[in-house]
């Protein structure tokens, strides 16, 4: 995939996508917006008394913050290397994608907000 004539403005895209994920993990965790949360808003309060909410929350919302930095510090990126957008672009999508991807799996192996019996 090519940048076409106009693509100037990609560091706007990825700013304005980076600030919007970085608030809605503020969101998630300010609020206790444990709804928002895929799989466990679908879980059956059976399940959800297995793991600490409020532990769930912080994990998650420091998942989505420390992940929005990667498109943020891209947008940033796009400004200082002009010649270098694909790559800035697709590099942090990859660091973005990797973040979420090895934090899911840390929390499910770790146990991290499962509850002792």
């Amino acid at each position: 995939m090519r940048f076409e004539e106009g693509s100037d403005n990609m560091w706007i895209i990825s700013l304005v996508t980076g600030l919007f994920v970085f608030f809605l993990g503020l969101i998630i965790r300010i609020f206790k917006m444990s709804y928002l949360i895929a799989g466990y808003n679908t879980a059956s309060n059976e399940e959800k008394k297995k793991y600490n909410e409020e532990k769930v929350i912080k994990f998650v919302s420091n998942l989505i913050l420390v992940s929005s930095a990667f498109f943020i510090f891209g947008g940033l990126l796009f400004l200082l290397f002009v010649g270098l957008q694909e790559t800035i672009f697709f590099v942090s999508v990859i660091f973005f994608t990797g973040c979420i991807i090895g934090g899911v799996i840390y929390f499910n192996i770790s146990g991290y907000a499962k509850i002792k019996d």
